[in-house]
């Protein structure tokens, strides 16, 4: 498999689309008036500490309070005590009002949800995690290999200073790499620690401390793997960013690193623009016919599954097996494309055959594999779904280009003209009823006001009867189908 990283950089946006044999699997999107904040550290104040939640609310100079749950904060008896593992506790016992402490941004606000924190911090690098609370030396779990695996760890260990060392997660980059790389990575991170630490101590609460790097830099560090084939950024200024980034942290790499020249928008290239604009659709074709519906909640996400068109050549089993297996693997790509996380529920076409089911478990469980997101699959139940959680630390793709629809208010359908017609009616007389008037004049959408004119004509001649009063249409060219008004006169 072979992946290529083009990168759009514009004053007030940055976004950058990463693709894996021509086809494009995420987006992410920067912009200049709402950066995320995840990875960030501030100075944070306790403003409300919440017993019945074990958990505190955190003034960090955000519109919002943020979140800091018990298990999330690092503990430790006296100064002199090495910080211990996140354990459930009395969140009394561990801060009260006023307190003021360092804490990083483990989610950014979502919805109406103010931002998770913690106070065990990470600081990454090209190749390393540190965690200056943290003890010993932990290994990613893609790197599969246990020798490979074996060498990692004695390295660090190898490289560890011996007053307070902290912790270190080996990155899934870092297999194959040598020890010169991997101490200068070490070096780094002591010494960004330092300065954060000091920054810190010196700060007021509410103020940021410590923020992550710009979403083109960002890339190179995470996503910049071995089958990265290229990267390509149509800025100068950020391009030569990338590339002093690159000489620093991952010199191997500068010549992946190319500056875009063409006349074409960079991310029309491969159709991502197009596929961008698709994403953002509620129903999601399948190639053989089939389809997905995809809704997002507040509580969850669920997809349902489709043959539609598809009939199959054999029978109906064949045809649903056939049609569950590509939809595991377009799911698989929805949720990286959309960045959909927390819970989500999918909704199988119902399958007889036991090992039916287990075949598109594994499809789904090997589509997702090269999701940089950590993600957890359960069984396929009896009617064909499955629960699974992917994590979620930024907004989706829907909730960051979108909003609400100001018609429908969300609900994905209006009132039809027939229901407000009546609805006007009953008004109408509630009206009439209610006050002395000379005629009543109805403001109402076209749709709406032709329907009574044509086929309710009758019964609003009727209505004029019952109330004793002329009623007088008019359209508004403003209204949504569901908006209207009962004017007196």
């Amino acid at each position: 498999m072979t992946a290529e990283i083009l990168v759009n950089v514009t004053p007030r946006e940055s976004r950058a689309a990463f693709l894996e044999n021509g086809v494009l699997q995420e987006v992410h999107i920067e912009r200049a008036n709402r950066r995320g904040i995840t990875s960030n550290i501030y100075k944070g104040r306790v403003s409300r500490v919440l017993p019945g939640m074990q958990a505190a609310f955190i003034d960090v100079g955000l519109d919002r309070t943020a979140f800091l749950h018990v298990s999330d904060i690092a503990r430790r008896d006296d100064v002199d005590a090495e910080f211990e593992a996140p354990r459930t506790d009395d969140i009394r016992a561990a801060v009260s009002e006023g307190d003021e402490l360092l804490v990083q941004v483990l989610k950014d606000p979502l919805g109406t949800k103010g931002a998770r924190l913690t106070t065990f911090i990470t600081l990454p690098s090209r190749f390393l995690v540190y965690m200056p609370q943290g003890r010993g030396v932990g290994v990613s779990a893609r790197i599969e290999d246990e020798a490979e695996r074996a060498r990692l760890r004695t390295l660090i260990e190898a490289f560890l200073p011996a007053e307070r060392p902290g912790g270190y997660i080996v990155r899934t980059v870092a297999e194959g790499v040598g020890p010169e790389a991997l101490h200068a990575d070490m070096l780094f991170l002591q010494r960004l620690w330092e300065l954060v630490a000091r920054a810190g101590a010196a700060a007021p609460a509410g103020q940021l401390v410590h923020e992550d790097l710009p979403l083109h830099v960002r890339m190179l560090r995470d996503l910049l793997g071995g089958d990265v084939e290229r990267v390509q950024v149509d800025a100068p200024a950020a391009h030569a960013r990338m590339l002093e980034f690159a000489r620093t942290f991952m010199p191997e790499s500068e010549s992946r690193i190319e500056l875009y020249r063409g006349n074409r928008p960079i991310l029309d290239l491969y159709g991502v623009e197009d596929e961008i604009q698709k994403a953002l659709d509620r129903k999601v074709p399948l190639k053989s016919g089939g389809y997905l519906i995809i809704d997002q909640t507040e509580a969850m996400t669920t997809i349902d599954v489709n043959t539609g068109a598809f009939v199959g050549h054999r029978n109906l089993e064949d045809t649903i097996f056939r049609t569950n297996l590509e939809a595991a693997v377009a799911i698989a790509r929805q949720l990286r494309l959309r960045n959909l996380g927390g819970i989500i529920i999918i909704d199988f076409i119902d399958m007889q055959d036991e090992d039916h089911r287990r075949q598109v478990l594994q499809a789904l469980e090997k589509s997702l594999s090269t999701d940089h997101a950590r993600t957890h699959i359960s069984s396929v139940s009896p009617l064909g779904l499955v629960e699974m959680t992917r994590k979620r630390t930024r907004e989706s793709l829907e909730h960051l280009l979108c909003q609400p629809c100001p018609t429908c208010e969300g609900r994905r359908y209006v009132k039809t003209a027939e229901t407000v017609a009546y609805e006007i009616f009953r008004e109408v007389v509630r009206q009439a009823r209610q006050f002395e008037v000379q005629g009543l004049m109805v403001l109402a959408h076209q749709d709406v006001i032709e329907l009574l004119l044509d086929e309710e004509s009758a019964a609003l001649g009727e209505l004029e009867v019952l109330v004793g009063k002329p009623i007088r249409l008019q359209t508004e060219a403003l209204y949504a189908q569901d908006q209207y008004d009962v004017v007196l006169l």
